[in-house]
């Protein structure tokens, strides 16, 4: 991430990582803003869960039309739906690398997924079949695109925003036990790892609870007759 930041400067235009996870993510924002670089994670459309990094001149305003990717759209019967391990499989026994990869987003008759554009011309012209279904791929998507995730809704009500508040929510149970899990190593924001029970989590954030799944911390909000704040948060299903 470091060496991207000194590239950028010594070129004096953006420079762009591979697809990155979302730990890849949070490390690298933290390294932007240690080293004070002008940057964006973005992944081809807005909420894309594995995003490149950019770095960009420090009087360039950063633009996610800038970066080297593509969409691809991979057509299918209607009754068919693709699904995400057999489509990365087919990419990947191409040759091409995970990290070049971004996001895969399915549906019936249909499927989008990101990628570097420096694979795509390879990629149109050797695949017909995805898990064995047959498919037509194009360059390019229509809007809207297949939904990345279903959730379910979740509201309750909880002391503050502290970690060990929001997990004893999450998962149903008590603060005793959200703590040995925090503790424990079993709970992650933004898939970093967190031991620290009295962090406090922003909206937006996504916590993961070890063999209790994956939130989605919507609202924090007003306060209670009783002195607790009401959570609205989604569990991806």
């Amino acid at each position: 991430m470091e060496d991207a930041a000194e590239l950028c400067e010594r070129r004096n235009s953006p420079v762009f990582t591979d697809f990155l996870t979302e730990a890849e993510q949070a490390a690298a924002a933290a390294v932007m803003r240690r080293v004070g670089a002008n940057y964006l994670l973005y992944g081809g459309y807005e909420d894309a869960e594995r995003r490149m990094l950019g770095v960009f001149p420090p009087y360039d305003e950063p633009d996610g039309s800038l970066f080297p990717i593509d969409s691809i759209t991979a057509v299918c019967r209607a009754s068919e739906k693709l699904d995400h391990r057999s489509v990365l499989g087919t990419l990947m026994a191409q040759g091409i690398e995970r990290s070049c990869i971004g996001d895969i987003l399915t549906e019936n008759g249909r499927c989008v997924f990101f990628c570097r554009n420096t694979v795509t011309r390879a990629l149109l012209g050797d695949i017909d079949k995805m898990g064995g279904t047959g498919v037509k791929l194009s360059e390019g998507h229509e809007e809207p695109l297949p939904a990345a995730h279903s959730f379910k809704a979740i509201t309750d009500t909880v002391a503050s925003a502290r970690l060990d508040c929001l997990v004893a929510a999450l998962a149903r149970t008590g603060r005793g036990e959200a703590e040995r899990l925090i503790t424990a190593g079993e709970v992650m924001i933004d898939s970093v790892p967190c031991k620290k029970v009295s962090q406090t989590v922003r909206e937006g954030q996504k916590i993961t609870v070890r063999g209790e799944g994956k939130f989605i911390i919507d609202e924090i909000g007003t306060m209670t007759r009783k002195g607790r704040r009401i959570l609205s948060a989604r569990k991806y299903c």
